[in-house]
Parts: C-alpha cells; structure tokens; sequence
C-alpha cells in the first residue's frame, strides 16, 4: 500500500526543491498534503511565485497517525525561523516534528530540514545531510559531507541539487 506524505513548506519555500518531491510523487500516485508553515495557506517561492497550500501546519498537530511520513521543504527557512521563532507556527513546526519523529514516522527533507530537525531535539546519534553553511550548527545528530543520507527513518539531502538522489529511496520506501 502506498504511503501518505505531510509536506511542510516554509515561507517562503524552495519551489524548484518542493516540486520535485511533488511532482515525483503525483507521477508514482503517492498521497500528500502540503501544510503551509505559516498562519496563512497562500505562501510564496524564493522567486517570488504564490502557492495556495492545501492547509495550515497548526491543523497537522496531533494527525501523525493519518501519514507516514513527513517532509520538511526548505527555503529561507533558517533566516525565517530565526525572525520569527516564537510565532505559534514556528512553535507548531517543532511540535508536529517532534510528534512524526515519536511515531517513528519517515522523517524526509533537503539542505537545513536536518538543523530543523535537531532544533527539534530529534537527531541524536544520526547521520544527516546538511548544506554546508548550516553543518557547524549539528550538535546532536553527525552532519555528513554527503549529498544524501539514510540513516532509519531519516531521509536527508544536502540540498536542492540532490534531490534527484534522493527521490529513488523515498519513491521505494513509500510505495
């Protein structure tokens, strides 16, 4: 049976990154929905383009059990979270990735999604891709000079760039 993604997308998001896992899993029909961490579904790419998203990331906490994986899209989301990190979604993101990772759900994502997920306090002991500008800030977790890396449950690459690398053990994985 095919599994069902929880694609998180920051504003704003890496749209060439975000459709590339979208994409990829319409073509193989796997399920997603795309939660928008922000207090608003209309978000935007780093070039500016507007993305109606199918929901807020407020209404993915406490649902882990209806996906099985989630995948966090990144985009300026290092600058963006640190401006604004006691915003209520920013408190949500590091909840519902704290929630999938309890759940030993498939944790997914590209260039800082693994600095999110050790702000998270998830990453003890695995190993992660990283971009290189965000690698010194893994404490917890090992940052490798990887362009992709498994460990687990964690599915990670290093950036945008990789995706293409990644995307053959997430389609085996989730179909």
């Amino acid at each position: 049976m095919k599994k069902k993604v929880a694609v998180l997308a920051v504003d704003p998001v890496n749209g060439a990154g975000l459709f590339q896992y979208l994409e990829s899993f319409y073509e193989k029909g796997i399920s997603y929905k795309v939660f928008a961490v922000s207090d608003n579904k209309n978000i935007r790419t780093n070039s500016g383009i507007t993305l109606l998203t199918d929901d807020l990331i407020a209404n993915l906490k406490s649902h882990a059990d209806e996906f099985d994986a989630l995948l966090f899209s990144c985009g300026d989301a290092v600058p963006v979270f640190q401006q604004n990190a006691n915003r209520d979604y920013n408190i949500d993101l590091l909840s519902v990735v704290r929630e999938f990772s309890d759940k030993n759900k498939l944790m997914i994502g590209h260039c800082a999604a693994s600095l999110i997920f050790e702000i998270a306090g998830i990453t003890e002991g695995k190993r992660l891709a990283v971009h290189p500008l965000a690698k010194p800030a893994i404490q917890k977790g090992i940052a490798t000079n990887d362009a992709v890396t498994i460990d687990g449950n964690f599915y990670t690459a290093q950036d945008e760039h990789a995706i293409p690398q990644l995307i053959p053990c997430l389609l085996e994985v989730l179909q």
